[in-house]
């Protein structure tokens, strides 16, 4: 490498090397890494280090400590805009004239509770607050650091935990390490179980963590975790950063949860939601101090136009400290192995991503929030500098240059985009045009059309695509005669055709989508109707916020074939490491016939996507000179099929040119099937 390389690298042009296209643009990325380089030198300047800026959670909220060589708790709260802060609980009787703080001349305000006065008042499970006198009415508040909040169904008021257990948990299991392509199965522990109600992190343990274990999966993601006082948000509107929903169980709960995945070999990643926070005034932390901007921007730039909820100002020191702690704290305190960042594209722009995109000045020059994008930055480094296996996941819509590259390199940080084009893809297939319509190469343009150089989540559907309104891709393919013709004996061409689409949509995304795979939980075996969680609209019922497993566990329905499949498909990853594998293209691609011949890595392809046409003897040209075996076929009778070529074929090669190849094979692909073959090396 040159060093002129490497300078660029130093000043946030090392994109440039990866995508020559932007060098009209090097001016705006080294404004872009500058303005990073500045926010990082004011923190170590004045934090000592970024380490110790993300320990903000070890000194605000309830911190064991001691002063004049007295143990006991302190209690720390920034809220520069206060008056008066006085900590109220169980332990003195909700008295608010008791226990006032003192602040400091950076507004922060702070008690100390002796162990000789409190050791057995004070303690592990305490209720609290903080009342607060400011410019606008006294309040009592959740404090802001707080590890804990219930609920109380009587009063419907949120009250704060001092969560200290005498003793601490004991983990058992280390983190398993990454072996293969990422493989992410998305979960919500309320909605996991088959009763309509709210499931714990018990339940959810004993008798989820199984069914993802044996599913082939090798990452975890819960949603729903950082606690949120409306259910039905999906845990999107989050009122207290730092407690695990106490509506599940409790902090222990969580933390054997996390500890038993780890022991089934599944990373776990947490859905981090800091983009925005819930408007709430008594349970979270609008207004906090009395004043508008104490969190959040002041005026129309700290509300979000879509989500009625409050905006970050992500430049302010102490909302970096209270932030950055949080992606320490969730790592450190529970052992999640990482994160899916919501709404990034929403964090990154003014407009918050209302518009579009069609040039790199909007990327570089229009509209972009430069300190949410550093924000993004210092919070990857903390990542990594806590713990560097952990993973990072971005929710981003955009394509934000840079994204998914090292900050060193003038990038975002994280290792993965999620490829959100590609659901609303398929949606919109199913919704507007017919089999027959479907473009074979607009399917491989969308599919691959993705930043070179920077690492994609591919999905078929996720949560987003299910939500009240929407319907899961099963149901968009079979509808209503999911009810009535899922049994094994029933011939219905509607559920014939859904199994049959059903698999190869999700087997041709895995495919060619992306370096890592996501599936929501259910959908892995067509999980009917759609998600929506009880509200006043539904008659607060959980008929739709649970998942129906009696389906797929019984032998005599069909959805246990396209279980059968999706772990079929899970372990190509497992056995060649096809979603790591950076050599993908294209080999035929038909639009008359619907055939789609492909390949990853070494492993080929074929896809029929044609409703009536099957194809005998049809010849594809092979990327190595070898005979082919069958590896996968979706036709097969495990996973729905009918079994029209036999299992484990063997394809001779022939020294006979086709598709630009030296060697072609001769295979029998049925309509609407897709077959996958692996070459017979010696």
């Amino acid at each position: 490498m040159s060093s002129n390389a490497k300078a660029k690298r130093n000043d946030g042009t090392g994109l440039v090397d990866i995508d020559p296209w932007l060098e009209p643009y090097s001016d705006a990325l080294r404004r872009r890494h500058s303005k990073y380089v500045a926010v990082r030198k004011n923190i170590e300047e004045h934090a000592g280090s970024l380490a110790k800026m993300s320990r903000g959670h070890e000194y605000f909220g309830f911190n064991r400590g001691e002063r004049e060589g007295v143990k006991g708790v302190w209690y720390r709260e920034w809220a520069p805009g206060a008056e008066q802060l006085t900590l109220i609980g169980s332990f003195n009787n909700w008295d608010r004239g008791a226990h006032l703080l003192q602040r400091d001349e950076f507004g922060v305000w702070s008690i100390f509770l002796p162990d000789t006065e409190y050791a057995n008042s004070f303690t592990h499970g305490s209720h609290v607050k903080v009342h607060v006198l400011s410019k606008i009415e006294p309040m009592d508040r959740i404090p802001a650091y707080i590890k804990l909040v219930e609920y109380d169904k009587e009063t419907h008021n949120f009250t704060g935990i001092y969560w200290n257990p005498p003793v601490p948990f004991a983990w058992q299991n280390e983190p398993p390490t990454l072996a293969s392509g990422l493989r992410v199965y998305e979960a919500h522990v309320g909605m996991a179980q088959e009763e309509p109600r709210v499931g714990t992190y018990d339940e959810f343990r004993e008798n989820v963590l199984p069914r993802v274990a044996a599913s082939g999966y090798n990452a975890l993601q819960l949603m729903a975790i950082q606690e949120h006082p409306y259910y039905g948000s999906f845990g999107y509107h989050v009122s207290n950063f730092f407690a695990a929903s106490s509506r599940f169980g409790t902090p222990h709960d969580l933390k054997r949860l996390i500890d038993t995945a780890h022991g089934m070999g599944l990373l776990v990643l947490l859905d981090l939601i800091h983009s925005h926070s819930v408007k709430n005034l008594f349970d979270g932390l609008n207004l906090f101090d009395g004043t508008p901007n104490q969190y959040f921007h002041p005026g129309g730039r700290g509300e979000h136009p879509n989500w009625d909820s409050k905006l970050f100002d992500y430049g302010k020191w102490e909302v970096q400290r209270f932030l950055l702690s949080n992606v320490r704290f969730w790592l450190d305190e529970y052992r999640f192995d990482g994160y899916r960042f919501d709404g990034v594209t929403s964090m990154l722009y003014h407009h918050h991503g209302n518009k579009a995109f069609t040039c790199y000045d909007d990327y570089l020059n229009h509209d972009v929030d430069d300190d949410a994008l550093v924000y993004v930055q210092l919070a990857n480094e903390v990542v990594k500098e806590t713990n560097p296996k952990a993973i990072t996941i971005a929710e981003e819509v955009s394509g934000m240059v840079g994204l998914a590259r090292p900050v060193c390199e003038g990038g975002l940080g994280f290792d993965y985009r999620l490829a959100m084009g590609i659901p609303d893809y398929w949606i919109k297939l199913l919704k507007e045009r017919s089999d027959e319509d479907w473009s074979m190469g607009e399917m491989f343009r969308t599919l691959t059309n993705r930043r070179h150089g920077e690492k994609h989540i591919a999905y078929a559907e996720s949560h987003d695509q299910a939500l009240v309104g929407d319907k899961t891709l099963a149901f968009w393919l079979m509808d209503a005669d999911m009810y009535w013709h899922m049994n094994l004996e029933s011939r219905n061409p509607i559920i014939d055709r859904g199994i049959a689409l059903h698999k190869m949509i999700r087997l041709i995304t895995f495919t060619l989508g992306g370096e890592g795979y996501l599936n929501f939980i259910g959908n892995e075996f067509g999980h009917p109707e759609w998600v929506d969680f009880p509200r006043e609209g539904n008659g607060f019922s959980c008929k739709h916020a649970r998942r129906q497993w009696s389906l797929v566990d019984n032998e005599l329905l069909r959805y246990k074939h396209l279980a059968a499949f999706d772990l079929a498909m899970q372990k190509l990853d497992i056995e060649h490491r096809i979603l790591e594998d950076p050599i993908l293209g294209e080999i035929n691609i038909d639009e008359e016939q619907k055939v789609l011949i492909c390949h990853r890595g070494p492993l080929v392809f074929a896809f029929n996507f044609h409703p009536n046409r099957s194809y005998e003897g049809y010849r594809l040209g092979t990327p190595e000179v070898f005979d082919y075996q069958l590896v996968l076929n979706t036709d097969t009778s495990l996973f729905g099929g009918f079994s029209s070529v036999p299992e484990h074929q063997i394809y001779p090669h022939q020294k006979e040119q086709c598709h630009g190849r030296e060697s072609s094979v001769q295979i029998y692909l049925p309509a609407r099937t897709a077959q996958v073959l692996a070459p017979l090396r010696p």
